[in-house]
């Protein structure tokens, strides 16, 4: 496995084409593996290609890339890079061996986390209508969304603590305390997507509509092996759209 990241120069015309659509940032980031095929899919239980794109300002957008092989993105470099400024040493990407962070990975150890998803359930309006399915469009659906799914992940989000709430005993949802004051978790970037899934090159094919949302976060690991899993193979629906890549990253002390 590979964590790959790539810096999106947001100036070119190209960068603005491939974030303009999810579907056409897909297929530019499944072009960077020379053995698959458009039509190679991922077993259900196995490693497969999920990418995430994170904007943390206005001219710093980063495309994070996790594979089971490891990516070529000089066409990315050539369509929304700096190609001037690349060289074998610096190509304009980087990518890493993932599987020894993986492997490290133990019970009780606390984490930061992201992950932009598309937190849905299934729905009807009527008794004897199919059920649907329907974006959850709410910060407190979308966060329990996420908490319904902690535990098969490998993981625990961690709670405030109790000097650090807004309300000390909390508000019943479901099985859980309000979980925007109980949990150290956040949600934001809504966005409301809708995007033709081409067929071919030049034809238009079934239209898409996606919300997304990002969480940030910390965790405790509980089961370090199903957490690998979640790592390499994601959470939820749109995996092929940007979203069910979640990645780690060390506690800061001020955070």
């Amino acid at each position: 496995m590979f964590l790959t990241r790539f810096r999106v120069n947001t100036a070119r015309p190209g960068a603005r084409r491939l974030l303009s659509s999810p579907q056409v940032l897909h297929a530019a980031v499944m072009a960077s593996f020379p053995g698959l095929l458009p039509t190679d899919t991922a077993a259900p239980e196995g490693p497969r290609v999920l990418w995430r794109l994170d904007q943390n300002a206005r001219a710093e957008v980063l495309l994070y890339i996790v594979s089971p092989a490891r990516p070529d993105l000089t066409h990315l470099v050539e369509q929304a890079g700096w190609p001037a400024a690349t060289d074998p040493e610096t190509p304009g990407w980087q990518t890493r061996p993932y599987a020894p962070f993986l492997d490290r990975l133990a019970a009780g150890e606390n984490w930061a986390f992201r992950l932009t998803a598309n937190p849905v359930h299934h729905i009807r309006r009527k008794a004897d209508e199919p059920k649907k399915r329907t974006a959850h469009l709410t910060p407190v659906h979308q966060m329990a969304w996420l908490l319904d799914r902690q535990e098969r992940g490998g993981f625990r989000i961690l709670e405030k603590p109790n000097g650090r709430r807004l309300l000390p005993g909390g508000t019943t949802f479901k099985k859980y305390e309000h979980p925007g004051d109980k949990y150290q978790l956040t949600v934001r970037d809504k966005r409301d997507l809708s995007f033709d899934k081409s067929r071919s090159a030049g034809t238009r094919g079934k239209s898409v509509s996606l919300v997304t949302v990002t969480f940030d976060g910390r965790l405790e690991v509980t089961d370090p092996a199903a957490l690998r899993s979640t790592l390499t193979q994601g959470i939820g629906k749109a995996k092929a759209y940007g979203c069910g890549l979640i990645t780690l990253a060390p506690l800061t002390s001020t955070g």
